[in-house]
């Protein structure tokens, strides 16, 4: 019987990302997947900035941004005209080193994170299926007994814990019986990969809004490659459901043309339906769901990798800590509290986003035409609404003040809310997170006792120097903030008091070092 600390189900960027930091903490981890390998239509192509931040702690960042192209702004079309250009950089400048969207395949994607995964040492297996699983105790503690069916036939393999990674039709999310409530949008939706020209084929995104019509081009190249998503006409999409299958000519509609394109070839078209959905948990005794096992919901604002590779960074630094006993098992439970409320309010939010821009009538047509360009335009405008559009779509405003794991307010920051980053007017606070453990920072001056409790208790203690740029961020000065593995803020303490650090891993039954490596 093959053994290993966790086993993945799923090699879509969620079940390789965590993997990769598993990996990094020392953890063994196996990894299969269905598939014959990464795929070759694949619908995800935005990488947003926390994505970016989360894999810098991987020393991945570079890499990626590289591969990909970075997207400086978001164009509105409406009935041919450019409406709107919502600029990345001018929003975003000040609260990440990231301010863009960066369009990556997630064919390719998948293909340098399984590189680095070969590189650490762990090889995903392919065509290799999740048949189901059992929890057993034998005295030594609990595991899960996984079956599978590989190419040399079937087969089990016992993991202490079971992470499904495994998509919307997931093998482990069925048997936990956990349910996905939700519904399946009327529209029928298609993406193309096509070689394209015209006004719009300059590298940035573009959004065109028409008469019970839209299209988004993803442009993945500036010379003219990229993907194109859109929904089909309901009358067009009825044609299909009698038995036409669906060509790109009978979607090259009017927000295409709109956008001055001329598509000059396509290499490849397919056609899908989009999903809204939630799993009621995402826990059950030693087995996990993960990315689309999870939730599924429709592409607008490019958030659906994002959020599984955030489950993913999420449950990884817990599992870890876990297994090399640095935690209590109760830190798993805060993998669910954290990670389902999230996934929520994005299905809700990008319900009604995508409903309003494929709705067809009069009405919804003319708030589409009119209403939303305009709007985009004017509250793109000002400042602050500026940068929470950005926070929003980076996913940089991502939060977890409702978790056990969160404490405390120190100037604007309160606890569960991403380090704030300071490094576009001075040192680089987020550098130190590649570390992947918990550390102390404080922003002005720290306390003789603090600096000497952090020493002692193995905490890493970061000092900067107070700025206007940790003004401008919110930071408090002198105070204390807790960072979690993660980058996010699990404690603030205006005081910096050791005694609050203290209090804090106490309560938790949490030790402050790192999981190490097990050797």
């Amino acid at each position: 019987m093959d053994e290993t600390e966790v086993l993945i189900a799923g090699a879509g960027p969620t079940g390789l990302v965590l993997a990769l930091w598993l990996t990094r903490l020392g953890i063994r981890v196996r990894i299969v997947d269905k598939g014959e390998g990464p795929g070759a239509t694949s619908r995800a192509m935005a990488v947003q900035a926390r994505t970016l931040e989360l894999y810098r702690q991987l020393d991945l960042d570079r890499e990626v941004v590289e591969s990909g192209l970075r997207n400086p702004a978001v164009n509105v079309w409406a009935r041919g005209r450019h409406r709107a250009r919502l600029d990345f950089g001018d929003a975003g400048t000040r609260l990440t080193p990231f301010p863009f969207v960066l369009i990556f395949p997630q064919d390719r994607h998948e293909r340098l994170l399984i590189r680095h995964l070969e590189a650490a040492g762990v090889r995903v297996q392919h065509r290799t299926e999740l048949l189901g699983f059992e929890e057993v105790n034998d005295g030594a503690g609990t595991r899960v007994l996984a079956h599978l069916r590989g190419p040399d036939g079937e087969y089990t393999c016992a993991a202490g814990w079971l992470a499904g990674c495994d998509g919307a039709h997931s093998v482990v999310r069925h048997q936990l019986g956990t349910g996905f409530e939700g519904g399946t949008y009327d529209q029928v939706f298609y993406v193309a990969d096509v070689e394209c020209e015209g006004a719009a084929a300059d590298g940035e995104i573009h959004m065109s809004l028409e008469h019970a019509d839209f299209v988004i081009l993803l442009a993945y190249t500036r010379t003219g490659l990229g993907r194109l998503i859109g929904a089909v006409r309901l009358d067009r999409a009825e044609g299909n459901e009698a038995g036409h299958a669906l060509q790109f000519e009978d979607v090259r509609q009017h927000a295409i043309t709109s956008l001055g394109l001329q598509v000059r070839k396509v290499n490849w078209f397919s056609t899908y339906r989009v999903h809204h959905r939630v799993s009621g948990r995402y826990r059950r005794g030693h087995a996990f769901l993960a990315g689309d096992a999870a939730h599924v919901h429709s592409p607008a604002g490019g958030q659906g990798m994002n959020t599984g590779i955030g489950d993913a960074v999420n449950l990884a630094w817990k599992l870890a800590a876990v297994l090399r006993e640095r935690a209590p098992q109760a830190l798993l439970d805060t993998y669910e509290v954290e990670r389902i409320a999230f996934a929520r309010k994005l299905v809700e939010t990008t319900d009604r986003v995508f409903s309003l821009v494929t709705r067809q009538s009069n009405a919804a047509d003319f708030v589409r035409t009119h209403v939303v360009p305009l709007f985009a335009s004017a509250a793109y405008a000002i400042g602050p609404t500026r940068e929470f559009m950005f926070r929003v779509l980076s996913q940089t405003a991502i939060h977890y003040h409702d978790s056990p794991l969160s404490e405390g307010m120190a100037g604007q920051v309160r606890g569960g809310e991403r380090l704030p980053w300071i490094g576009h007017e001075g040192p680089d606070n987020h550098a130190p997170l590649a570390s992947i453990d918990w550390q102390a920072h404080v922003y002005g001056e720290a306390a003789a006792d603090l600096v000497a409790w952090c020493r002692d208790a193995g905490l890493a203690l970061h000092v900067y120097p107070w700025t206007q740029a940790c003004y401008d961020a919110g930071l408090a000065r002198d105070a204390t903030y807790l960072v979690r593995p993660d980058g996010h803020v699990a404690l603030c303490d205006p005081a910096g008091a050791p005694s609050r650090l203290a209090q804090y891993f106490a309560a938790r039954g949490i030790l402050p070092q790192a999981p190490r490596p097990h050797v």
